[in-house]
């Protein structure tokens, strides 16, 4: 038998397709046309933890086959990338920061793109004025986070796409005993369908613990 537990751990790519959209659709239709060469080509999005931040900017970076940073002191962005996707800019240190001003006027000059997120909106952030200033610039949006009813919903819809109904029950275990961001939710759904068709089992809250169990590799 697969060790199962093992995709878990590596739920897919984040895309725009697979993004969860909730009330996000005005930043995923904006995001998307930023990438696509539309007009609004500066967007700094903000949000809580699990808001979807990362997925849009790493869905984003590989749409346009461009740079995602994953933001930190010393950050380095290209030189060379039409698109630039700075997630959790409130890391950078002070030299990243004159880095990203700088990325920031190449882009404008050169007709590229900067989509940028952070925990809190621009006018929250401790980094440089410049910085800030141009950061705020573009389009400002607000993810949410989506609601323990939208989750259900999104985690249904994927089981009846894989060809089964998902308990109410199960699905209330999901998100009581496992991460919470989609895509590792996701990950944990389809693992569960796949040792369910394998063991020719019910998909159950018990099933569902042996999946999420930290003993579950034993039964291999």
């Amino acid at each position: 038998m697969r060790q199962l537990a093992l995709d878990i751990t590596a739920p897919p790519a984040p895309s725009f397709d697979n993004f969860v959209v909730g009330r996000n659709a005005e930043a995923l239709t904006h995001i998307r046309a930023a990438v696509a060469g539309g007009a609004e080509r500066f967007i700094y999005v903000w949000g809580e933890s699990g808001s979807g931040r990362t997925h849009l900017l790493k869905a984003a970076a590989t749409h346009a086959n461009s740079q995602y940073v994953a933001c930190a002191e010393h950050s380095i962005f290209e030189d060379v990338a039409p698109l630039l996707a700075a997630d959790d800019v409130g890391n950078l240190g002070g030299e990243a920061q004159v880095a990203l001003f700088h990325r920031y006027n190449i882009l404008r000059d050169r007709g590229g793109s900067l989509i940028a997120s952070g925990g809190v909106p621009p006018v929250q952030l401790t980094l440089r004025a410049d910085l800030l200033t141009r950061l705020s610039w573009g389009l400002v949006i607000q993810l949410h986070a989506l609601s323990d009813e939208e989750k259900s919903q999104a985690l249904t819809q994927r089981a009846r796409e894989r060809g089964f109904d998902l308990p109410a029950e199960v699905c209330a275990y999901l998100l009581a005993h496992t991460p919470r961001d989609m895509g590792a939710l996701f990950a944990t759904l389809d693992a569960l369908d796949r040792f369910s068709l394998e063991t020719k089992r019910a998909v159950t809250v018990p099933l569902l613990r042996q999946v999420v169990s930290n003993d579950f590799k034993k039964l291999n």
